[in-house]
């Protein structure tokens, strides 16, 4: 099992990613599209890093709106694996 990170390092890991937010021990990031077929493009491009990182986030779809959260549910909070792939999704375009 991933180890559960500390505030501290939650803190400092977050300062360096643009986009996202830490709330509830989750790491949270939106999207807005120009219209249903672009959101589902997107969420399409995270297949691939998610299983590669056999990591899977959470995704909200609201039309042209598409909510990411990540945490690691079986450490109960935010270890590195969560930070990792969220880096790697904001790469994604």
């Amino acid at each position: 099992m991933a180890q559960l990170l500390t505030n501290a390092e939650i803190l400092e890991r977050a300062k360096v990613l643009s986009g996202w937010t830490v709330e509830n021990s989750k790491l949270q990031t939106s999207r807005t599209f120009k219209n249903f077929i672009q959101a589902i493009e997107f969420v399409n491009k995270l297949v691939e890093p998610a299983e590669s990182a056999g990591h899977h986030p959470d995704i909200e779809i609201s039309y042209n709106k598409v909510k990411i959260t990540l945490t690691t549910h079986d450490a109960g909070g935010l270890t590195q694996k969560d930070f990792e792939l969220a880096e790697a999704i904001s790469q994604i375009k």
